[in-house]
């Protein structure tokens, strides 16, 4: 008896527990309202997201705290692998690659290289291996989700943010700021940032909420500056690199 009460309670406790994401965690600042995107589209992805429970700090890839954790409003529920690798741009072309790939678009999964060699997911998947700029076929066909990532490590590895900048369009106006749109500006080492979600007022001004990785490979962390996770073009942030969070530095990937 005590058990089928035990089991009921464990039931209506796992049907009723809401998603933790970055919409459910993350209100709308007082007077703004969440911007409504397109249903299947990048930006919903974005704000769907699992997050791991509040207050997790930002790992490394070694399992060390970063030393990005003050920083840390949450942490995004995804893999960040074992090697030093998924840094800024990367944690950039993972999330959009990781939308493609539910969504299996997988004729859309490409990035270049910083030497301009087009790496191309379906070629890897097909069983290609890349080979002083150009594609040898080594393997069979594999479109399994272990070696989709194995795919994105080649592209961490040779892509950074010098190359990603090239490929994404600029957005000349700030109204037009959506969820998934970057700030960014390549270099050595560069950096990135990419919004997660967007909450506009009245007055049609916008805030918004901004993720990175970092040196060395962190996990993506979902970003606050004194205590409130929601930015603004309008004021400098006050985070590292906040700097580029302005409108010469605004991008988007290609429909």
């Amino acid at each position: 008896m005590k058990l089928a009460v035990i089991t009921t309670l464990l039931f209506f406790c796992t049907a009723f527990t809401i998603v933790d994401n970055v919409r459910t965690r993350f209100k709308a600042p007082i007077g703004y309202k969440p911007v409504t995107n397109p249903s299947n589209g990048f930006a919903e992805y974005l704000q769907h997201l699992q997050l791991k429970p509040a207050g997790t700090p930002t790992k490394t890839y070694q399992g060390n705290i970063a030393r990005t954790n003050d920083y840390t409003a949450a942490v995004i529920n995804m893999s960040v692998g074992k090697q030093d690798l998924q840094q800024c741009a990367d944690a950039v072309m993972r999330l959009r690659a990781e939308y493609l790939y539910r969504e299996k678009k997988y004729s859309q999964i490409a990035f270049n290289f910083t030497s301009g060699f087009r790496c191309d997911y379906l070629h890897y998947a097909k069983g290609y291996r890349y080979s002083k700029e150009k594609w040898v076929l080594k393997t069979a066909e594999n479109f399994s989700y272990a070696g989709f990532l194995n795919y994105m490590n080649l592209v961490f590895s040779y892509a950074g943010t010098l190359s990603i900048e090239k490929e994404l369009i600029k957005v000349e106006n700030v109204n037009d700021l959506q969820g998934g749109d970057v700030f960014i500006h390549g270099g050595s080492p560069g950096h990135c940032f990419i919004v997660m979600d967007v909450a506009e007022s009245a007055a049609h001004q916008k805030r918004f909420l901004l993720a990175q990785s970092f040196m060395p490979a962190q996990d993506i962390q979902v970003l606050q500056q004194d205590g409130d996770a929601w930015f603004s073009v309008s004021q400098l942030a006050n985070i590292p690199y906040g700097e580029l969070v302005n409108i010469k530095y605004l991008r988007r990937f290609k429909d």
